[in-house]
Formats: C-alpha cells, sequence, structure tokens
C-alpha cells in the first residue's frame, strides 16, 4: 500500500500532489464549515418566513402610521421647515421639490435646498429639522466656503419627506 502511494506521488509529481492535498482540503472545509453554516442558514430562513408571516402586516401597519400624520400636510412640513430655518438663523434660498411617487403606498417629496450660515448654524438646523419632521431624511449635503477666512458655509441640502399616499 505505501509502494503504490509512492508510486502514486512519482507519477503525478509535485504539481499533481499538490492538487490531491488541495482537493481534500476542499472536501475537509466543505463537511466542516460550509456545511454547517447551510443548515444553520436554513434553519434562520425558517424562522425569519414563521416570524415575518405572523408580524409582517402589524409591522407595516405600524410604519405607516408612522409616516401617515393626519395634521400635517406637505405644505405644513414645507412651512415648519423654513421656521426652524429663521428660528436656527438658517438662510433659506429658494429651493425647489418633486414629486416622485414610490412603491405601494408610499409618495416621496425631493427636496434640493441651498442654506448658508455657520456651520453651527446649519448643524442646528438640520438636527431640530430631522426631530421635528421625523418623516423627512437627509440624503446628500455639500458645504463650501467662498474663501478661507469667510464665517459663512453655504450647503446644498437633498432631503426627502416621506408621505402615505391618500
Amino acid at each position: 500500500m505505501i509502494k503504490r502511494v509512492l508510486q502514486l506521488r512519482h507519477e503525478l509529481g509535485a504539481l499533481g500532489t499538490a492538487a490531491l492535498i488541495m482537493l481534500a482540503a476542499a472536501g475537509v472545509f466543505f463537511l466542516m464549515v460550509l456545511q454547517p453554516m447551510q443548515d444553520e442558514r436554513m434553519r434562520l430562513v425558517g424562522a425569519l418566513s414563521k416570524n415575518a408571516s405572523r408580524g409582517s402586516s402589524t409591522n407595516l401597519s405600524a410604519f405607516y402610521g408612522f409616516l401617515e400624520s393626519k395634521d400635517e400636510t406637505t405644505t405644513d412640513a414645507l412651512a415648519k421647515l423654513y421656521a426652524i430655518g429663521t428660528a436656527t438663523g438658517v438662510e433659506l434660498q429658494s429651493g425647489s421639490y418633486r414629486s416622485q411617487p414610490a412603491a405601494g403606498r408610499l409618495e416621496r417629496y425631493e427636496l434640493a435646498l441651498p442654506v448658508s450660515g455657520s456651520y453651527a448654524q446649519i448643524r442646528d438646523f438640520l438636527n431640530r429639522v430631522l426631530a421635528e419632521i421625523p418623516a423627512l431624511s437627509l440624503d446628500q449635503m455639500s458645504l463650501r466656503r467662498d474663501g478661507r477666512n469667510d464665517a459663512a458655509v453655504h450647503a446644498e441640502l437633498r432631503l426627502t419627506l416621506h408621505k402615505v399616499a391618500k
């Protein structure tokens, strides 16, 4: 038996022997690592589907309830946004927004809002806006200064107001 293994090793050469060792290592890796991970994945997928079917409608209703503000229209949210800007000392230039229908019952209002003020004022403005209008998200922000010694920061904010379609 040992003589046959040595003869086979001689016939295969170093590259063939290394390939056989790699093949054996791959088999051991599959049995010791991948197979248990696949079994765990299947167990988790089963548990997830069981829990999802039980609570998905409740979670979705809660999500829509969070976004569905009965007393606040899109115009009210925009007015609140501008009022917060005034209160924080941020200068709001003329912005634009457009409505984007989303999947399901959701609508998105994408806002492009140029603002200027000190860095602290802009940060305070964003903190207050995101806290007071929970259905609003900050998607992108770019900051610039006209000069090195200029205290004013000019920012281009991209915000999205998420609303439930009526």
